[in-house]
């Protein structure tokens, strides 16, 4: 599993503690943690999340009246170093 993976998964699990359960879903280029928050979220609980998703890339709240508040985080992959992107026939 890649480094985002393992930062997802734990900021996964930090929500999972809280009761909120957390999707983690790996893309191309970042690992995406998503959570439904309730209405009732009680505000100790909320600390907690914040300093949950604090340890991603970037986060937000998505809400809507369809569909709710759904928290997201990001943790960017590895991008390689300016000296590994074109190849070694590109380094100087």
């Amino acid at each position: 599993m890649p480094a985002s993976g393992v930062s997802a998964a734990a900021i996964a699990a930090r929500l999972s503690s809280v009761g909120l359960p957390a999707r983690v879903e790996e893309h191309a280029g970042y690992t995406a943690v998503e959570t439904e928050v309730p209405e009732s979220l009680p505000a100790e609980s909320w600390r907690e999340v914040l300093e949950a998703v604090a340890e991603a890339d970037r986060f937000g709240l998505l809400a809507t009246s369809l569909n709710g508040r759904t928290l997201w985080a990001v943790v960017d992959k590895a991008v390689p170093s300016t000296g590994d992107v074109g190849g070694p026939s590109h380094q100087r």
